[in-house]
């Protein structure tokens, strides 16, 4: 390769620049043939009133390099802010979160030698689509997004990705024992697209006993895909079980553009003292010249960097009382063995990315464009959600039964989750927050948005305050909702 690959490039903040140089000198000694386009992100954006941390001559760069190497940033404390790193994967698309899990033992200390997993976190939806409100004085929601397709681009990437690596298992995370549709719904897809592999293992753990192995038995897992939130916390935990969370590196893929970070943040308590470990940012550069199709470039850093682990060159993060070096000399450690492989580790080979390793499975990004699924929906009743601070529960459900009809009849009221009308306990806990049940009072009959609307209206006038409404729809005949507690 003669012409150099343009890439978007941002120091970060705190540590960021120490750790961007440090890498980017060992880039440039190994032989990358890059362009860098720097760019200004983070505190300093923030501070000077853009509340998304970005410019738009930044974005202008990245869509048109499509490839984005981070350094990290900080938020500044406080309300207002996004953060930076939602807002670019979600702009941009970048679906896949792909975090590499590996032990170094014996020259990084952990206690789970054989450890090499990857965590392929979905990046786009779950609890961090961030819609959250205060309904009342009492309660805050916020609303957990899974959809169809976004499930099936992150579970048919992970397939893809164990198999191009030569993978043998795809673990699915979710909670579905308790978020019946949403968390449902991703491991009913994870099943799905399992078929189409029939080469790879597949198994799914329940979150809460599935973090407890990740941390007690990593080496049992090989891929695993999952949810947003769980995601986020799971990789970390995993980075951290393989002795430092410092060591680690991540791509976030996209159907037209890509980014490559550390996993951690900008550690601003040991910024500019020229300590800080640049071995995450060097595996993000590492992820990065695979994807850009320079895999002999990366493979001669990764070789040198585990190079130097066996010759016991430490930061000070993972020396543990062991003698360490700085930044910079680090940098200048892994330079210095370039071209040398490693002899306790395996010596790591990449292949050259061709059109046949890019993700079999892509959608239109516009919904319009998209095949129309063949789906019934049928309208069952209606979710009204009241604030009230003044009436007890049976005082409520006495009111809304005097106006139900004659479309609907009351089903049930919850507090939190928990049925309180009919029928309910005294020794409830309440709010000031009500979920008020109303299904068809005939199945054999319909009902429209019309007829929610004077059920509405009825209410209002009975002196009740609804905030949110929830429509209750079947779906090919299928319950599109949970049941409430009594139902």
């Amino acid at each position: 390769m003669t012409q150099k690959r343009a890439i978007t490039i941002a120091r970060g903040d705190g540590i960021g620049p120490e750790i961007m140089d440090a890498t980017l000198r060992i880039l440039d000694h190994a032989g990358a043939m890059i362009e860098p386009e720097f760019i200004d992100i983070g505190e300093q954006v923030y501070l000077a009133g853009n509340s998304s941390g970005i410019p738009d001559e930044a974005w202008e760069s990245l869509r048109r390099t499509k490839v984005f190497f981070k350094g990290p940033i900080t938020t500044p404390q406080g309300g207002g802010y996004k953060s930076l790193n939602v807002t670019i994967r979600k702009t941009l698309g970048l679906y896949a979160n792909v975090r590499p899990n590996v032990s170094y033992a014996p020259f990084v200390q952990t206690k789970h030698p054989d450890m090499n997993m990857v965590i392929i976190r979905e990046n786009e939806e779950d609890l961090y689509a961030g819609i959250e409100h205060q309904q009342t004085p009492e309660v805050v929601q916020c609303l957990k997004l899974i959809t169809r397709p976004g499930t099936e681009k992150i579970v048919r990437y992970a397939f893809e990705y164990a198999r191009k690596n030569n993978r043998k298992k795809v673990t699915c995370f979710t909670k579905d024992n308790i978020m019946k549709l949403t968390d449902g719904l991703f491991h009913k897809v994870f099943r799905e697209v399992a078929v189409d592999f029939p080469d790879i293992e597949t198994e799914h753990w329940i979150i809460d006993i599935g973090m407890a192995k990740i941390a007690d038995s990593p080496q049992d897992f090989d891929v695993i895909v999952i949810p947003n939130l769980y995601g986020d916390i799971a990789s970390d935990v995993a980075a951290q079980v393989t002795g430092s969370v410092g060591l680690a590196g991540s791509a976030n893929i996209g159907d037209q553009i890509a980014m490559f970070e550390a996993i951690h943040g900008s550690a601003p308590d040991i910024a500019g003292r020229g300590i800080a470990n640049p071995s995450g940012l060097i595996h993000g550069a590492i992820m990065m010249l695979v994807h850009i199709g320079q895999p002999e470039v990366a493979a001669r850093i990764h070789n040198a960097w585990l190079k130097t682990l066996e010759d016991e060159v430490f930061t000070g993060d993972i020396s543990k009382g062991r003698f360490a070096v700085g930044t910079k000399e680090f940098a200048n450690a892994v330079i210095d063995r370039l071209g040398q492989l490693p002899t306790t580790f395996q010596p790591v080979e990449y292949k050259n990315v061709d059109a046949t390793d890019e993700p079999q499975f892509k959608l239109a990004p516009l919904v319009k464009d998209r095949p129309k699924a063949d789906v019934t929906r049928t309208l069952d009743g209606v979710d009204v959600f009241l604030f009230n601070n003044e009436l007890i529960s049976d005082e409520i459900g006495e009111k809304l039964e005097a106006v139900a009809g004659p479309e609907f009849k009351l089903a049930v009221i919850t507090n939190r989750g928990v049925k309180v009308y009919p029928n309910g306990f005294p020794e409830t806990f309440t709010t000031d927050h009500w979920r008020c049940r109303f299904q068809i009072n005939d199945e054999q009959k319909t009902i429209t948005n019309a007829d929610i609307l004077k059920l509405l209206a009825r209410v209002e006038d009975a002196g009740l305050d609804f905030i949110k409404i929830e429509n209750l729809y079947r779906f090919n005949g299928e319950l599109g909702y949970s049941l409430g507690q009594g139902q």
